[in-house]
């Protein structure tokens, strides 16, 4: 177990979130003797975060669970400017209304882990842009910018790793690594944040902020950063083949989002448990040691637990209902997925690779071929062989649906309105 003497770094440490942390043993002392605060950074490029921010959203949850205050920073100013790291090329620039638009589809998934001001805790939900927006130019190079070493700039993997490739780096995001800095000089002014946290990705960067506040306020500041999280046959956590998985109940049904939990490889169920859910680890230790078909026991635990915290229990208990009805009795289950379409087009008969385009299954004509190809497709659980398979009318059921499938576990109804 954990050497920590916090309750904050100890529960960090016994799930799985700590990859490096500066100075642990004065941050440990700092969080046992007084409340700190701490936050991550989360830009505004989407309507919604996908499941690769579910792990950081994660970490501020425990941060406040054990007694300390999060903040959940919006990067509305950065999100003009653009992350570089681990990017191939530079980011879409978006208007000040995309971003705006972006950021309420975002703030609304922190309530469901984080009690903010305001409604009975005291986390904060901060926007970059208060500060950042403002700034003239002349005195930000001269006070915060003097700070800095181009030097030690070329040498960040981020920055580097662009430049060894030959894939252009413009100057706006060469600025971005400044601006993330001082968010952390700003914070710890406005709010005596002493801690930023985000990925493995982001030690430079923070380290960075580390240094800024030292220099420009004699700060002593931390940095505490979480493994990337790759599954266990090595893909990166939260692609899949029909695009990212969404938190947004708007961009991915919670069905849909139970779904992609209980796929989970054999591998990873244990420490998605600690990481994806807040079961105890002595109940998490028992559904880690089963083995063979009882495996998927637990990966159905997983599924309903990281369901509920974002969606709510009754939506994740009624995901798993449907599953269960689904494959074990074979049911066409009310509450799964539905498109509707209406009654004359369907009357007039849908392509195969239209209808499967507009279930979400695939993005083009040819992923429907090669679907196709696989016996990856059903209609009403007949395999379709003929990709020019056209759906009409004498696919309604009784239920005057037709149930659309990708594999064992995708399914869509077609209900014609």
């Amino acid at each position: 177990m954990s050497a920590y003497k916090s309750d904050f770094l100890n529960v960090l440490a016994s799930r799985g979130f700590i990859h490096q942390v500066s100075e642990p043993d004065a941050l440990d002392q700092l969080a046992k003797s007084q409340t700190i605060t701490a936050y991550i950074g989360f830009d505004c490029t989407a309507p919604s975060l996908h499941v690769g921010s579910l792990l950081p959203i994660m970490m501020l949850h425990w941060m406040q669970q054990t007694g300390h205050r999060p903040i959940a920073l919006m990067g509305g100013g950065t999100t003009r400017v653009g992350d570089p790291s681990g990017k191939d090329e530079s980011r879409r620039i978006l208007t000040d209304a995309d971003i705006e638009q972006n950021l309420k589809g975002i703030r609304a998934v922190f309530s469901k882990f984080l009690k903010f001001e305001g409604a009975g805790g005291d986390a904060i939900m901060a926007n970059n842009a208060d500060w950042l927006n403002t700034l003239n130019y002349i005195d930000f190079l001269r006070d915060v910018g003097r700070h800095f070493s181009v030097n030690r700039m070329l040498s960040f993997d981020s920055v580097k790793l662009r430049l060894e490739r030959q894939q252009e780096l413009s100057f706006l995001e060469f600025n971005y690594m400044i601006l993330q800095a001082y968010d952390f000089v700003e914070l710890y002014k406005r709010t005596g944040c002493v801690l930023q946290m985000g990925g493995s990705d982001q030690w430079g960067n923070i380290v960075n902020g580390i240094d800024l506040g030292r220099r420009m306020l004699n700060a002593q500041l931390f940095a505490l950063t979480s493994p990337l999280i790759t599954t266990s046959s090595g893909t990166k956590m939260g692609k899949t083949a029909a695009g990212a998985v969404w938190l947004n109940a708007d961009l991915m049904s919670p069905y849909d989002y139970w779904q992609y939990w209980r796929n989970t490889e054999d591998g990873d169920v244990a420490r998605f448990l600690k990481l994806f859910t807040v079961l105890p680890l002595d109940e998490i230790g028992r559904l880690a040691a089963l083995k063979g078909a009882e495996v998927n026991e637990a990966k159905k635990v997983l599924a309903t637990e990281a369901t509920a915290l974002i969606h709510g229990r009754a939506a994740a208990d009624e995901a798993a209902e449907t599953a269960r009805r689904t494959f074990e009795e074979g049911a066409l289950a009310e509450s799964l997925p539905t498109a509707r379409v209406p009654r004359q087009r369907i009357a007039e008969g849908i392509s195969i690779a239209d209808a499967s385009i507009l279930a979400g299954f695939c993005n083009s004509k040819s992923e429907v071929r090669r679907a196709i190809a696989n016996n990856a497709i059903q209609v009403n659980d007949a395999r379709v062989t003929d990709d020019k398979y056209m759906i009409g009318n004498k696919d309604l059921t009784a239920d005057d649906v037709i149930k659309l499938s990708f594999g064992k576990k995708k399914h869509v109804l077609i209900r014609p309105v």
